[in-house]
Order: structure tokens, then sequence, then C-alpha cells
């Protein structure tokens, strides 16, 4: 790496975009071998803010008989009061564009703040059924409150929760475990697959409105990957249907590969690009295997068996070329 930094700040110099003075100060910086600890301690932070959330969760329930609901839930109201109380302090208030504070630990206490409210509100629902039957609001409360917490203080932890939070309000919640499974809920419901790509379609019209006003334009990446996964999840799963209705799920997934992937080029956004290319290839092969499906090989079985690993070795050729290309082509 070290090598690597010396070479373009040579390459910088002889191209003189930089001077012969800032050139000998990159060098001289480079010299104290100073290292930076941001990421370090921000992984800290969020796994300290883990771990506070989680004792919270473990108070409440080795304690719930001996302390009563009222106490947990007058700690619980407190500690939201005080971290909320902080936040405000120190934030700067709504801005349309990104936000920059003084405070290091700002994102993490409202990330705490949002967390401990989605307990709060998640205990009165399970306790006291505030919101009665209606299931459903008890999930959007707090994913409506999250979506504040994310705009006001321009935190894309908070905007991750709110997502999740909107995606649960629509009746998603698969694992990962779950996509491999025959009976997961994609599987079952049609309907809800339809939901899931109309929200990722509402995802990517959000983010395109925001970048028309410029509003929080730096969240487009969070969006844009909950809405490629959502989309191209539900997909995939409808693909290995009996139903005919596979082929209108294998024109939505080769849609959604082309938009994302003139998207991820705009944005320069390698993590979208990689994903679309899983996507796009676990979907093409069980494209090919459909169609397969009507086709007798007969003799040529044995032919199609040996053509197999060149396939998989060509697949993984072309990925690895795909992404020597992009990321010329977002240096350029």
């Amino acid at each position: 790496m070290t090598q690597f930094d010396e070479q373009a700040s040579q390459g910088l110099f002889e191209k003189n975009l930089i001077t012969e003075n800032q050139f000998q100060e990159i060098k001289e910086y480079r010299s104290l071998n100073i290292f930076s600890l941001n990421v370090e301690l921000k992984l800290l932070l969020s796994i300290s803010v883990l771990m506070f959330t989680s004792g919270i969760g473990i108070l409440i329930y080795d304690n719930i008989d001996s302390i009563g609901h009222i106490a947990l839930l007058a700690i619980l109201f407190v500690l939201i009061c005080g971290c909320f109380y902080y936040c405000f302090k120190k934030s700067k208030g709504f801005q349309k564009t990104e936000t920059t504070t003084e405070s290091h630990f700002l994102e993490y206490i409202v990330l705490t703040a949002n967390v401990l409210t989605c307990i709060f509100i998640g205990y009165l629902q399970v306790q006291y059924e505030v919101f009665g039957t209606h299931y459903g609001l008890a999930t959007l409360v707090p994913t409506i409150v999250s979506f504040f917490c994310a705009y006001y203080f321009d935190n894309k932890s908070v905007l991750t929760i709110a997502v999740t939070g909107l995606a649960a309000y629509v009746g998603l919640s698969v694992t990962p475990q779950d996509i491999f499974k025959s009976n997961n809920n994609f599987y079952a419901s049609q309907s809800l697959s339809y939901s899931a790509i109309m929200l990722g379609v509402l995802l990517i019209l959000w983010t395109v409105y925001s970048f028309r006003i410029n509003l929080k334009t730096h969240f487009a990446l969070i969006y844009l990957t909950f809405a490629l996964h959502i989309i191209s999840i539900a997909s995939i799963s409808n693909m290995v249907s009996e139903d005919i209705i596979w082929l209108l799920f294998s024109l939505i997934l080769a849609g959604s590969s082309v938009y994302f992937y003139k998207i991820s080029h705009q944005l320069k956004a390698i993590s979208l690009y990689i994903f679309m290319i899983v996507y796009a290839y676990i979907g093409i092969n069980i494209f090919i295997f459909r169609i397969f499906e009507h086709i007798d090989f007969g003799d040529i079985w044995v032919l199609f068996i040996m053509i197999l690993p060149v396939y998989f070795i060509g697949s993984i050729v072309l990925f690895i070329k795909l992404i020597k290309n992009f990321n010329k082509e977002i240096a350029e």
C-alpha cells in the first residue's frame, strides 16, 4: 500500500497536478507512519450501541416480574428522553443536504434513541396492546419515527431501520435461510411478491425524486440497495414456481438488472454492481434450466455434463473481468 501511495503521489507530481512543495509535504507526512483508527472506533461504538440495547432487552426479560412493567417502561422512557435531548441539543437541525456535526457521538446516540424507541413501542403493544389488533401500527409508528430521525439527524444507520420497518409493515420478513426454503412467504403468496416488487419500485422512485429536489441524495445507495435485494429476491423466488407466471418475473428481474447496471455506473457503487451481477447470474441459470425442462437431451446428456465445468469456470472468469472493467470505468 505504501509503494502504491508513493507511485500515486509521484504520478500527480509528474502531471503537474501538485507542486513540488506539496509533493514533499506528502512524503514527509507519510514518513510519520500515522494511521487512522476512525473505522475501528466506529466499529467499537456500533458494538457498544448493540450491546447496550441488547442489555436493555435482557434486563426487561429477566426482571419483568420483579421490577414491573410500569417501572421498566418508565426507565425506557427516561433513557429515550435523555438521548433525544442530547441529540436535539447537539444537532444542527434539518438540512436538505448531507450534514456534518462536531459531536462524534451524536450518530450513535441517535441510533440508541431510535432502537430504544422501537423497544418501547413494541413493549407497549405486547404488554398493553395500545394499538389493539392493529398490529401493523406497532410497526408503522416506529418506522415513521425512524424516518424522521434519519432525515432530521442525517443518520444512515437509522434509515436502514426505517426501511426495514417499512418492509415489515408491507409484510416482508425474510431471513437468508428462508430464501432457500420451499415454504417461505414469497413461495406461499404471490400477492406478497407483488407487494415486494411495488415496494422496491417505490424506493427507486423516491430516490429519483430525491435527486430532483436535492433531498439527502447521499441516502440513495441505501434505498437502491434495499430495492435491488427486494425486487431480485422476489423475482428469483417466483421464477422457480410451477405457474407460467415465472416468465413475468423473469422479465422483471431482467429489467431490474438493466436498471441497476446503469445506476451502479452513475453512482459508481460497486456494491450495487456486484449484487446485480449475482442476482442476474442466478436468474439466467434458472431461466436456462426452465427452458431445458422442455428439451429432451437423450444421448447428449453426457456432453452437457462435460460442458458444465467449462461453463462455471467461464462464469468466474467473466465475473472477475466485469469487476475489473467496472473499477477502471469509475476510476476515470
